[in-house]
């Protein structure tokens, strides 16, 4: 059960895993409320996993009967205000299911985390998506709770960077150019205008930098209004893309200037494909890029900390130690084991799963 199937990163992390899911006789049903990215319904539909969406039935009720109907022996919540929801309704059905969440944010709104604090007590077991998330707020007082890295497809980023000349070709990347990519739906915490701040200063110092921003999302307009404003030549918006890892594969680093993020999807798709990763020191950054090692953490919010680091990774041998370090952090990120470890643990909170 996940609020919607978008172009988020809860919703990436839960359709790589179905994708990649072993074959033991289990069969899988996502319930959304909406959605609005129909590759990852087809892509799920294609891989024999239903797809329920309740975009026009807007009342609790209609979730609850639609849920009930189905008689899973397992819920998996994704989303933590369904979750308030179903969880007491799901006391009364017979055979009753298993409850397992899987958390994937650091933060909730208050209303949304009293909530999931309330009716948390009645799942079977909590799933944390990275250590940081385990400490967070949004994790306290779980029941059962265990860290589980999701991970993304190793095999099809590896198949992308292979056709990282194609690729670049495509979004007229000249040659020579040193390709940072910064893949992000446009909301406040994504903090477009530190990266944009950051930049600026880097095109100053080193004219082989070219910035591509990816993402769509409420703050577009304010975000490209910016850039026209300071005449960046070297920063582009390109807009929604699908299969973003495709466009992070051929880059030459990713760069995030987060607020704050839970266990960022790009990041696994960054050092799946080998490609270092840049990143304020925010979520679970941490959890997977070791500054100095396969990748480099700034302080949030600091544009000059930022530029700094992504010159520091342009330099040839610093980022050529930075790119092998990355590249053998792959197997940290792969989903086939997140894949097979939720297999055993379903077969654990349910025998008859």
């Amino acid at each position: 059960m996940i609020k919607t199937l978008d172009v988020g990163g809860a919703e990436v992390l839960l359709v790589e895993r179905l994708l990649a899911a072993p074959s033991t006789g289990k069969r899988y049903t996502v319930v959304c409320r909406r959605a609005t990215t129909p590759n990852l319904t087809d892509l799920l539909r294609s891989a024999g996993v239903d797809v329920v969406d309740l975009s026009s039935s807007a009342r609790p009720s209609d979730l609850v009967r639609t849920v009930r109907r189905l008689a899973p022996d397992v819920l998996n919540f994704h989303s933590p205000l369904p979750a308030a929801l179903l969880r007491p309704a799901s006391r009364l059905w017979r055979p009753r299911p298993a409850l397992v969440t899987t958390v994937h944010n650091v933060r909730y709104r208050t209303t949304t985390l009293l909530l999931d604090r309330a009716t948390g007590w009645l799942d079977t077991r909590t799933v944390a998506v990275s250590p940081q998330v385990a400490r967070a707020p949004t994790s306290w007082g779980a029941r059962a709770l265990c860290t589980r890295v999701h991970g993304v497809s190793v095999d099809r980023q590896r198949r992308w960077a292979l056709e990282s000349e194609r690729v670049r070709r495509e979004w007229d990347v000249p040659e020579g150019a040193f390709l940072i990519a910064h893949v992000a739906n446009f909301r406040p915490a994504k903090n477009h205008g530190l990266l944009i701040e950051a930049a600026g200063k880097v095109l100053a110092e080193d004219p082989r930098a070219l910035f591509l921003l990816s993402g769509s999302g409420p703050l577009g307009g304010q975000v490209a209004g910016r850039v026209a404003a300071l005449g960046l030549d070297g920063l582009r918006l390109i807009g929604h893309v699908p299969d973003a890892g495709r466009l992070i594969a051929c880059s030459d680093l990713l760069v995030l200037s987060s607020s704050h993020e839970g266990l960022p999807v790009v990041v696994m798709e960054a050092l799946a494909a080998g490609v270092p990763v840049v990143s304020t020191d925010v979520g679970g950054v941490s959890d997977l890029v070791v500054s100095g090692r396969n990748g480099l953490l700034t302080t949030p919010g600091d544009s000059g900390e930022l530029a700094a680091a992504i010159l520091r990774a342009m330099r040839p041998e610093t980022h050529a130690s930075l790119r092998r370090a990355a590249a053998d952090s792959a197997d940290l990120v792969d989903v086939r084991r997140t894949a097979e470890w939720f297999d055993r643990l379903y077969d654990e909170v349910c025998p008859r799963s």
